[in-house]
């Protein structure tokens, strides 16, 4: 039977519990806190890198205003991280899949897909970003029952099953995409690519703040089901044995997945592979107990989206590079060991 071995960091106590997630939230309040602080110049002298003084908390100055800047964006990547990284645990359990997240399923590309359809068809025009933002809602969630509905035919799915059926998935929006543009003014094509780009400049507080709560209440459900989430990791058989409602714990981790992926991608465009990168390495740290995996996982994603999104507002000052570029350079090496990685993947997803 499929799933994830019992072992790794060994078994979980409250004071293990406590420690670890007390850690992770100190070192996302740390990053937090430092992010908005630090920004890059750039002159005649080269690019330099420099925290914000005491000056940034005194209201009417430069730094002031330079600082409230920064911090809806700081905000948003602690909310998409945490999301993306917290809905990509919750997959890859539900699914019993190690390469399962929003980014290698398909789901961005679905999300860009309608995104584009909504830009090309006057829905922005009609609605502003919010338009986009529901339509980008719709696309992303579509997509998750499709690829729910594929891994629900038949008893056993080979793992390679779901990631071909995200490539394809990935192709056909991606296509279809192109064909839409093709079509389109060059206006369109213009903010077409700049949001399939995935970032979260020019972010403000108002956004973040619709997006807040619904992300807040999923992640909330996803870590009050983690013990059925340890169950379901070794399959429906062993989870219904030891009293899981399997039904219904599906159906709920799915629907509240879905509302995670779709409202991050609703907010800062497709940001891939932090739902893959910060589950699996955490996995290898603190062992598949998803009581303690999924917050850490929040809090890692948070972290590390943060972490990208401030290299890409410095590294090419006074240009910018897009959030989801800094993520995809660093996912996609981390993908392919994943891929190659048998020996390893055998140690975390055992079968048992």
């Amino acid at each position: 039977m499929s799933g994830f071995v019992t072992g790794g960091a060994g078994r979980l106590t409250t004071r293990r519990l406590v420690v670890t997630l007390v850690v992770c939230a100190a070192a996302c309040a740390l990053i937090a806190v430092l992010a908005p602080l630090f920004g890059a110049t750039a002159g005649r002298g080269g690019r330099s890198f420099e925290l914000l003084g005491a000056s940034a908390f005194e209201a009417g100055t430069q730094d002031y205003q330079i600082l409230w800047v920064r911090i809806p964006r700081v905000l948003a990547s602690l909310l998409v991280g945490g999301a993306l990284a917290g809905a990509g645990c919750a997959l890859q359990a539900l699914l019993r899949n190690p390469l399962a997240e929003p980014f290698t399923l398909g789901i961005s590309s679905g999300a860009s897909l309608a995104a584009v359809f909504a830009i090309r068809f006057g829905i922005e025009d009609a609605f502003g970003s919010v338009g986009v933002s529901a339509a980008a809602l719709v696309g992303a969630t579509a997509t998750l029952l499709v690829v729910w509905r594929l891994a629900s035919v038949g008893r056993h799915l080979p793992p390679a099953t779901l990631v071909l059926a995200g490539v394809t998935m990935s192709m056909f929006c991606s296509a279809a995409s192109v064909l839409i543009q093709y079509t389109s003014e060059f206006t369109e094509v213009s903010r077409m690519l700049r949001w399939m780009m995935g970032g979260l400049d020019s972010m403000t507080l108002t956004p973040v703040g619709y997006a807040a709560p619904p992300i807040l209440v999923g992640l909330a459900v996803l870590i009050a089901h983690a013990r059925e989430l340890n169950a379901l990791a070794a399959g429906p058989e062993a989870a219904a044995s030891v009293g899981v409602a399997v039904g219904r714990t599906q159906v709920v981790v799915f629907a509240v997945a879905s509302l995670l992926v779709g409202a991050a991608i609703a907010l800062a465009g497709p940001i891939g592979f932090i739902g893959l990168i910060v589950p699996h390495a955490l996995r290898a740290v603190l062992g598949p107990d998803h009581r303690v995996l999924i917050p850490a996982s929040v809090f890692g994603g948070a972290v590390l989206l943060t972490v990208c999104d401030t290299l890409a507002r410095t590294l090419t000052v006074p240009a910018q590079l897009p959030t989801g570029a800094v993520t995809a350079v660093l996912g996609g090496p981390f993908f392919v060991l994943i891929l190659v990685g048998q020996k390893r993947r055998a140690a975390l997803w055992g079968r048992e």
